[in-house]
């Protein structure tokens, strides 16, 4: 799908965005968007669902101005389930089905029968199926439908309504394998604009631009994820050498401001001994000495320009250096020895507290530092057999040993609790650490100086995840058994590939569950155990 002669359908023009409390987050930013679809990606908290509130009509810019040339429709991070609402109100039909059924019992007005949708049914029922859902009940309430099912709705709704720009909001969060696919069929077929938030690098693939947002504005990458990703890593490499240029240019021109320096000082000394001998007539010394003094004042001004020059060149190469900044997280050893059993489940079975079974006569026994994915559908029971592991939910029978040191972080990231800041979260689960210890390790994952002081009640879903990994990983004595359920989920792209290169390197134990098969790949993944289904990759 190209854009070239494309209409333009969404125009921002010197747009500038901030916070709430005015924080500037984008400015001056020029770009257009048409029928075409274009990944947007950047870290976390620089402006990305913002800019998609905006352009649908949430609010206005700081500055500048957002031209829409067509119809909008968006699919926000988190389809909330409303009080009373019902799959028609998700679907935006309530309305229409209502006009429908009044005209079947011959109550409808000639407004409604110049209004009435006959096709809408087999419209609707074509737009679950293409989510891959089953024919839903308009009247069921969304309070019923699971995370993953209320956010394919929502997008079956983007289909019934087919405006000419959609809008999508970290689709692929709350979805499973077969919801993801169903994400980008959805965008492989679509034929008029989309903007798509994401992290997921599979769906990205499918884009036909990438457009990556940063301090510095809007970079356009004409291809998917994998095409943006190799010319990142030049630019990188380009970057990290002007500066190091530049970095020895402000040095070089120091060193000459020294020397040039230094050779008048032994001039003006020179001279001041001539005078004192009296050699020259006072008239002369004199002349000679407001022509020193000139060409000095002409010199260091000379001279403060060039290092003017030399800096403002440093500091444009440094800036460029900062977009491809991430964590910078090293890891302590564990210790665990290759055939310690870390933890080992007989015959564990678990049950909601309605009796519905999740786990029947499980048996799991994790060794070393072996590392093991927990894969299968939405409500397959993967965070359930995560928790179990991890001694937050005791079985409904069943035996689970826990013979080493552990840590989990689920999806809210719980164990930071609420209270307090991220520095004294940290010092709360790493009692042993030091001061010193706690801010450099926070600092390896991002939390500078003050933001180590956040509250934890301010932070992002990316940010609490972030300090979550460093309070587990940074500490002194980080566990021999690692528990992450989702742990990508609300990771921007360059956080994701830190921790992947971090838990690449970390040697303890993995129990893992993730629906980012990147991601399961780059931490070098030995086992998977798919539920619903057969055990992969070696005896459960």
């Amino acid at each position: 799908m190209s854009s070239l002669h494309s209409p333009v359908l969404v125009a921002c023009r010197d747009v500038s965005i901030a916070t709430p409390d005015g924080r500037p987050l984008l400015s001056h930013l020029d770009i257009t968007f048409g029928p075409e679809r274009t990944g947007l990606v950047g870290r976390n908290g620089i402006g990305k669902s913002t800019l998609l509130a905006l352009i649908a009509g949430d609010g206005a810019p700081a500055a500048g101005r957002i031209i829409r040339g067509g119809t909008i429709g968006m699919l926000r991070q988190t389809v909330a389930a409303e009080a009373g609402e019902s799959v028609a109100d998700l679907l935006g039909i309530a309305q229409d089905l209502a006009r429908i059924d009044r005209l079947s019992a011959g109550l409808g007005t000639t407004d409604d029968a110049a209004e009435a949708d006959w096709t809408l049914e087999a419209r609707v029922a074509d737009a679950l199926a293409a989510l891959g859902l089953p024919p839903l009940a308009p009247d069921r309430l969304t309070a019923t439908l699971s995370g993953g099912q209320r956010t394919r709705v929502a997008l079956a709704a983007l289909l019934i309504a087919a405006p000419d720009m959609i809008l999508l909001d970290e689709p692929t969060n709350n979805l499973d394998a077969e919801g993801r696919d169903a994400v980008a069929n959805l965008l492989s077929g679509w034929r008029g604009g989309a903007i798509v938030v994401s992290h997921d690098r599979n769906l990205l693939r499918g884009m036909d631009r990438i457009v990556e947002l940063s301090s510095l504005g809007a970079r356009i990458y004409g291809g998917g994820f994998d095409f943006y990703e190799a010319k990142r890593a030049e630019e990188r490499d380009l970057a990290a050498h002007a500066r190091d240029t530049a970095e020895r240019a402000l040095k070089a021109t120091d060193a000459r401001i020294q020397i040039a320096r230094e050779r008048k000082a032994r001039r003006d000394a020179r001279g001041e001994r001539a005078s004192a001998r009296g050699d020259a007539p006072k008239i002369l010394l004199g002349a000679k000495r407001d022509r020193a003094e000139q060409s000095g004042g002409a010199a260091n001004r000379l001279a403060e320009r060039q290092r003017d020059t030399a800096r403002e060149a440093l500091a444009e190469a440094e800036a460029e250096v900062e977009r491809f900044e991430s964590l910078a997280v090293r890891l302590t050893s564990t210790g665990l020895a290759q055939r310690r059993i870390v933890v080992e489940m007989t015959g564990v079975a678990f049950a909601h507290p309605d009796g519905r079974p999740i786990l029947d006569a499980f048996d799991l026994t994790l060794t070393g530092p072996e590392r093991v994915a927990v894969t299968g559908p939405n409500g397959a029971g993967k965070s359930t057999l995560l928790q179990l592991a991890a001694g937050l939910l005791a079985p409904t029978s069943g035996a689970i040993r826990r013979p080493v040191p552990l840590a989990m972080l689920d999806q809210g990231v719980a164990l930071l609790g609420t209270e307090g800041t991220i520095l004294s979260a940290f010092q709360r689960l790493n009692p042993a650490s030091t001061s010193f210890e706690a801010h450099s390790a926070l600092a390896r994952f991002l939390f500078c100086n003050h933001d180590a002081l956040k509250p934890l009640t301010a932070l992002s879903g990316g940010e609490r995840l972030r300090a979550g990994l460093a309070a587990v990983l940074g500490g002194t004595t980080p566990p021999q058994l690692l528990i992450l359920d989702e742990p990508t989920n609300h990771l921007d792209l360059a956080s994701i590939a830190a921790i992947e290169a971090a838990l690449a390197e970390f040697d303890g134990a993995l129990l893992v569950t993730s629906h980012d098969v990147d991601f399961l790949d780059a931490i070098g993944v030995t086992r998977r155990i798919e539920l619903g289904g057969r055990a992969m990759g070696g005896a459960v």
